[in-house]
């Protein structure tokens, strides 16, 4: 079987890395001039805690890898994708997995912005912080309050842009964009909301309400758009992202998407996690495995030194909620809870209860009586999620790589013994790293030694 995978991001190299896909002949396009790497870990590097070096994705060394090499058309009919360089490389299975690409606002100076995307977007902020003074940062959405805190790091001071009404519109209610920026200003962060940047100018920027902000870095980072065009191009049905079924597979039988450029029942995805499940899946479906695609549960943890947030699902839900909040210290938690099942949480400052929350969620186990122990992880210590040595074998433990501890201990009675071992044979730990805590707690109750958390980077 001849795989072409066109696109070298996150959800292309898990793919070809799938250990089912062995002995099929894989070419992978990557348009990056650089092999691929793992960009949720890229603000560690902003901030200086983690080295570009430990962003590399290993790869099979039989995998024909094609990098800085763009697909410029896909022939349907000749079953064969087009390079920039005239070369033609045939297939019987295509995958698209072109993921996303930065949105520019329509704003007089905005090509003075740096974004916030690859690598080589984060070095180029990284030598601009050596000698800035100040920054803005265009966006109050995950990446752009991970950017803000890198540069903060760094002694930059920092203003955030939001047009939101308040930050991680998204992710948070009110009540919690308001305490997040509380706790920014605590660390140096100025945050404006409710208005836009106007101009980006030589001296800085100016803002909607005519407010000029000097600045010497300018980063932008106001969301992403899923890189459709080829497919659009090669004739296949593009929604907002590329549309696929449940086998991930386009209308032509011999094109899937994957990752952030595809849309499966409607919702194209941004998150890491949902990018592996979908490689997964299809790994399986190509390997003749019976597996399909329902659709992914949302976590998502903000990176950033000095930061704890975590939402889990529909934080906006309706429902009933269960909420505490201690503005001065930084902590807000909410619960939403539909039909006694968590439709979503919000969780800043000490994440401690966010162990059970999520397994909570993921299982979608009914909820405990007296659900406001939930918050409160030192009340709540009976339960069996909040222990991750107690937890059922079906219970994920990696989110971003949908990894259970049953799929872990079967890789420790097979000689995975340190948590680096547990990553290279079922990549758990190998996403944002939040999980190497549980993986070495379980690893402990299974009888073997710890392993350090940096010896399993």
């Amino acid at each position: 079987m001849r795989v072409v995978v066109i696109g070298g991001g996150m959800a292309g190299a898990r793919l070809v890395s799938d250990a089912r896909l062995r002995g099929a002949d894989i070419t992978l396009f990557g348009a990056e001039p650089r092999l691929p790497y793992n960009r949720v870990l890229l603000s560690g590097v902003l901030a200086g805690a983690t080295r570009a070096s430990q962003l590399a994705t290993p790869l099979p060394g039989d995998v024909e890898v094609r990098a800085g090499v763009r697909v410029t058309a896909i022939d349907r009919a000749a079953r064969q994708v087009v390079a920039e360089d005239g070369g033609r490389t045939p297939y019987d299975v295509c995958v698209l997995a072109t993921g996303s690409e930065p949105l520019v606002p329509p704003v007089p100076g905005i090509e003075r912005a740096l974004p916030f995307r690859t690598l080589d977007d984060c070095d180029r902020i990284v030598a601009g912080a050596r000698t800035a003074r100040h920054a803005v940062v265009i966006g109050g959405g995950l990446l752009g309050i991970e950017a803000a805190r890198g540069l903060a790091v760094r002694g930059v001071g920092v203003t955030v842009v939001h047009l939101a009404g308040h930050l991680m519109e998204r992710q948070l209610d009110a009540h919690g964009g308001d305490i997040l920026a509380t706790t920014l200003a605590g660390l140096g962060i100025t945050v404006r909301v409710g208005v836009s940047v106007a101009a980006v100018e030589p001296e800085g920027v100016v803002l909607s309400d005519g407010t000029p902000i000097a600045a010497d870095l300018v980063v932008a980072s106001c969301g992403v758009r899923p890189v459709t065009s080829l497919a659009r191009e090669s004739g296949l049905a593009v929604e907002r992202g590329v549309v696929v079924d449940d086998l991930l597979r386009t209308e032509d039988p011999h094109v899937y998407a994957i990752g952030e450029c595809a849309q499966h029942r409607g919702v194209v995805y941004g998150l890491v996690g949902p990018c592996w499940e979908q490689a997964a899946v299809l790994a399986a479906h190509l390997a003749g495995e019976p597996d399909r695609y329902r659709g992914s549960r949302l976590v998502t943890r903000l990176k950033a030194p000095g930061l704890e947030v975590a939402s889990l699902g529909d934080v906006h839900a309706d429902g009933e909620t269960v909420t505490f909040s201690h503005p001065a210290a930084g902590v807000y938690r909410k619960l939403v809870i539909r039909d006694d099942r968590l439709a979503g949480a919000i969780l800043l400052g000490r994440g401690d209860a966010a162990g059970t929350l999520t397994q909570l969620y993921d299982r979608q186990a009914p909820l405990p009586a007296g659900p406001e122990s939930l918050l409160f992880p030192e009340l709540a210590a009976r339960e069996p999620a909040h222990d991750p040595a107690r937890l059922p074998g079906a219970a994920t433990v990696c989110h971003c790589n949908a990894v259970s501890k049953e799929r872990i201990r079967t890789a420790w009675l097979a000689g995975a013994d340190t948590a680096a071992a547990i990553g290279r044979e079922t990549h758990a730990g190998t996403g944002c790293g939040t999980c190497l805590p549980a993986i070495e707690a379980l690893l402990g109750s299974f009888g073997a030694p710890l392993t350090p958390i940096a010896e399993a980077g």
